[in-house]
């Protein structure tokens, strides 16, 4: 994991630059794998590396793991260290993996602390399927979402299954399985 530096009393926060999008991975069903001695989905690495490589991108990204959770087992306090570093990043364009079913609660906390007027489009992306299982939706919705980073104006957004959401525009529906728009 990163250092982070943290701001003096009056230091301004950095202006958003680059073209480089900035990837926090917090682990979710995204980077699940199987342990076979176990029987159970545990972490290990992330996978978004060889995503990249895989679906020949040809972004300039710069990777920071944050932390490799279960999206059930994310607190407050993670919460908050991804508000800290979205903050602290100093690229305008941020993409967040994270596991599906919280992932509207940490949407919720990001867009608290980054109105649109502070410059940042703020993305995040999960899958419903490990990406280790090879049948996985988390390439499809890795890609979608650095389109989406790219072209959305400042903001903070859930980008799956090709769809994008403003963060309070959408909902996980648990029966299907399906992010959908619901009305404000």
């Amino acid at each position: 994991m990163r250092s982070i530096r943290r701001r003096q009393k009056g230091e301004r926060p950095p202006r958003p630059t680059s073209k480089v999008i900035r990837i926090l991975v917090t682990g979710g069903t995204f980077d699940k794998q199987y342990n076979e001695l176990a029987g159970t989905l545990t972490f290990k690495d992330t996978h978004l590396p060889e995503m990249l490589r895989l679906g020949r991108s040809r972004i300039e990204v710069a990777i920071t793991t944050l932390m490799m959770i279960d999206s059930l087992e994310m607190t407050d306090a993670h919460r908050a260290q991804i508000v800290e570093c979205c903050g602290e990043a100093a690229e305008a364009r941020i993409l967040v993996t994270h596991g599906t079913d919280t992932m509207i609660d940490t949407a919720r906390a990001i867009a608290a602390a980054f109105p649109a007027a502070r410059g940042k489009t703020i993305v995040l992306t999960g899958a419903m399927v490990p990406y280790a299982f090879g049948s996985s939706d988390g390439l499809f919705n890795l890609g979608s979402a650095l389109s989406f980073v790219q072209a959305l104006p400042p903001g903070v957004y859930v980008a799956m299954n090709g769809r994008c959401f403003a963060w309070n525009q959408v909902r996980k529906n648990r029966e299907t399985g399906i992010f959908e728009e619901i009305g404000n």
